[in-house]
């Protein structure tokens, strides 16, 4: 069953910084038609926490992505921590990485990854980083693609790793689920239902027909805007590629949301839909 019919589609770039208000904490808005997608500000910032509070405020038919892995990797091992005894399905997993971290500021999920260091990789005393590379089937069909390649959510240093955002953003999830929220692939959503899906803002830029990593200039942007038929958006200002990723990805939710396709991936079963969740574009 594809959901929807979706009015209005919400990007968000995401953060694990300790602190709760982050630079990095970008969303983008477009409504139903062709208008250019906006950026949706907020004064003193976003936290991680605002960011949950103003998806559970959206009207309902509204489409939200948010871009971090909504879970670790099951299938290849079996598990999502080998020899620990954690949930088997991703709702329970939020709750337990909610649980173990109920200390950290602003749903951060730093206590985690540190009662299970064994798992992550934070450098050169940990051996050899392709040891604790594991993937989730979407992330090895979008390595696949030749469009770029998914982070792992065990490798926890650099500026690139997305380890810390992820175990923060399954906090948010369970927050989200706690009100009832619809979150894919993991619920079945019934008619114009709101639903919270996984993004990668680079698959998005791959569907805008561009073959580069990041958009760094309005030409480009608006380039990809066209592609996923928006309009132009319009500023003399400054636009950081964080901001250019959530206005595409936008844009390419309002596109691809209408496309059964896109939520019917051959390899996504039930299986999958209860553990390692799917990124949405990715098909």
């Amino acid at each position: 069953m594809t959901p929807g019919p979706f009015s209005r589609f919400i990007a968000v770039d995401w953060s694990g910084a300790k602190t709760g208000y982050a630079k990095k904490l970008c969303l983008a808005q477009c409504d139903i038609g062709s208008d250019a997608p906006k950026l949706i500000t907020r004064d003193g910032g976003w936290s991680r926490t605002a960011i949950a509070d103003f998806v559970l405020a959206q009207p309902p038919g509204t489409l939200t992505g948010f871009d971090f892995s909504f879970a670790p990797p099951f299938l290849d091992q079996g598990g999502y921590l080998p020899s620990e005894d954690v949930p088997t399905n991703g709702q329970d997993f939020w709750a337990h990485v909610d649980a173990v971290s109920a200390s950290d500021p602003d749903c951060g999920a730093h206590s985690f990854i540190q009662a299970y260091r064994k798992h992550f990789y934070l450098g050169k005393a940990d051996g050899k980083k392709a040891d604790f590379m594991r993937w989730r089937t979407c992330e090895r069909l979008f390595n696949a693609s030749g469009g770029g390649k998914a982070a792992c959510v065990f490798d926890a240093i650099g500026a690139a790793q997305v380890s810390k955002a992820s175990f923060a953003g399954m906090r948010i999830l369970h927050r989200l689920k706690s009100a009832d929220a619809v979150i894919w692939p993991f619920d079945q959503a019934a008619p114009g239902q709101s639903v919270v899906i996984e993004i990668y803002c680079r698959a998005f830029i791959q569907h805008a027909g561009l073959s580069g990593g990041k958009v760094r200039d309005l030409e480009g942007l608006n380039g990809a805007l066209h592609a996923l038929g928006s309009a132009p958006f319009q500023t003399s200002e400054f636009l950081s590629d964080d901001q250019t990723d959530v206005l595409i990805t936008s844009a390419g939710l309002r596109k691809l949301a209408s496309e059964p396709g896109a939520w019917a991936p051959a390899e996504l079963n039930p299986k999958i839909s209860r553990t390692e969740g799917w990124t949405f574009g990715v098909f």
